[in-house]
């Protein structure tokens, strides 16, 4: 009797679909597209480009190192508070300006990293030719950093109101070993109203990363007495074993799937080509879409280190001149996670690529995401528009070309999401 019971009560029980329907979906869209407001915000970056890209251009102009992205954090913060809202930087570095919604216990943030790779001392001046730019770090971040500023100023044009809460955040700590800093500090902030986060990283308009890539970054330090290269021939030395440890280490076999890569990309150690050096270091990065790999390479880079010093130590040595001794250490861990397919933002992005006419693939990849994502909050990475190239190399590039349809794609998701606050009657 209780079984038939049960039967009969989920019969007639209404079924609630996990996610908008298409139909839904392009409704609340077209509505949004149509909204007085959103229509001003939407023709502001038609009548702004030069000015975006010269924006872009300023601000690629500013080095910003990890660890030393506050000249350019400051340069943004002008810009936003230009717009009228109001803008703090918070404790770690973050540039944070506020366009409150009608709902302020519910925020959907627009994040966009000011860090590059490259170190003080690159020559970060941007040439033109035409619709392109080429200067290091002018794709990522430069279209991403404009373009929040942009947005937030297309917004602000018409004064749009929307229902939840927008945090605009310019963020520190994204690239080499900031960690994803800046992302942590904001969801350690937010996090019991944080809604979504949507991540402006680079160019195009062809990608969503809905999977975060788990990575993490790993330092290998020799050291050793030091000495002369010729009084002291004989004696172990630190660069020797490094480079016996790293040849083990990247003949490493990894599989194409779980997809799972390594790169050793920086080395240093040594005072001089005379000299014994008392030091050696290596900086490797890891990356799978599988925990386990990511341990069993971790695993691997100790071994093939211990297994260099035993190498290096092996031929007969006089002990009483010293030993070698060997230490990895984790500088940083991206954790993994993944967007819900019945997301609404997810769905909210959907829409913004029918209401612009583009199509776009999921995919995976590493970026500040991977805490939200991580922690299950709601949060993609997109591209900004326009086409670049070249990222993390001296030869980057960037074509404003196209760059319209992704700006008013960030800013249709972001509304999307965020929804728009009705007009009260006068």
């Amino acid at each position: 009797m209780k079984r038939a019971l049960v039967c009969v009560i989920l019969l007639v029980m209404p079924v609630r679909s996990a996610a908008p329907s298409h139909a839904h979906r392009q409704a609340a869209a077209s509505r949004l597209a149509e909204n007085a407001h959103v229509r001003v915000a939407l023709d502001w970056f038609t009548h702004n480009l030069p000015w975006i890209n010269d924006t872009q251009a300023r601000f690629t102009e500013i080095p910003a190192p990890p660890f030393q992205e506050q000249a350019r954090a400051a340069a943004v913060s002008d810009l936003l508070r230009e717009t009228g809202l109001a803008v703090h930087t918070d404790k770690i570095g973050n540039v944070i300006a506020e366009l409150g919604g009608a709902n302020e216990k519910e925020i959907v943030v627009l994040s966009a990293h000011l860090d590059t790779v490259f170190p003080r001392g690159t020559d970060v001046r941007v040439h033109r030719s035409g619709n392109r730019m080429m200067a290091p770090g002018i794709s990522d971040n430069g279209t991403g950093i404009a373009s929040l500023v942009a947005v937030a100023r297309a917004l602000e044009s018409d004064h749009v109101k929307p229902q939840r809460t927008i945090l605009f955040a310019a963020n520190v700590g994204e690239e080499g070993e900031g960690n994803l800093r800046g992302m942590r500090e904001l969801v350690e902030t937010y996090r019991s109203r944080l809604k979504a986060v949507v991540v402006l990283d680079g160019s195009g308009t062809d990608h969503v990363t809905t999977r975060a890539l788990a990575s993490r970054r790993l330092g290998a330090t020799i050291t050793g007495p030091g000495g002369h290269s010729w009084s002291d021939f004989g004696m172990p030395n630190p660069i020797n074993a490094l480079v016996r440890g790293s040849v083990r280490f990247i003949n490493t076999k990894v599989p194409s799937g779980p997809r799972t890569t390594f790169n050793i990309g920086e080395i240093e150690g040594g005072t001089s080509v005379n000299s014994v050096p008392h030091e050696a270091r290596i900086k490797v990065d890891i990356r799978s879409e599988n925990e386990e790999e990511l341990a069993r390479l971790e695993s691997a880079l100790r071994e093939a280190i211990a297994a260099g010093v035993r190498d290096e130590m092996e031929p007969p040595r006089d002990r009483s001149r010293g030993n070698l001794e060997w230490k990895v250490e984790l500088l940083g861990s991206r954790p993994g996670g993944e967007l819900s397919a019945d997301s609404p933002l997810l769905a909210a992005l959907r829409a913004a690529d029918e209401l612009v006419g583009n199509q776009s693939r999921m995919e995976r990849s590493s970026t500040d995401a991977n805490i939200p994502l991580s922690q299950g909050i709601d949060a993609i990475s997109i591209g900004a528009g326009g086409t670049g190239g070249g990222a993390h190399s001296l030869q980057e590039w960037y074509d404003a070309t196209g760059r319209e349809v992704g700006l008013k794609r960030a800013l249709l998701t972001v509304l999307g999401v965020a929804g728009v606050a009705e007009e009260k009657a006068r």
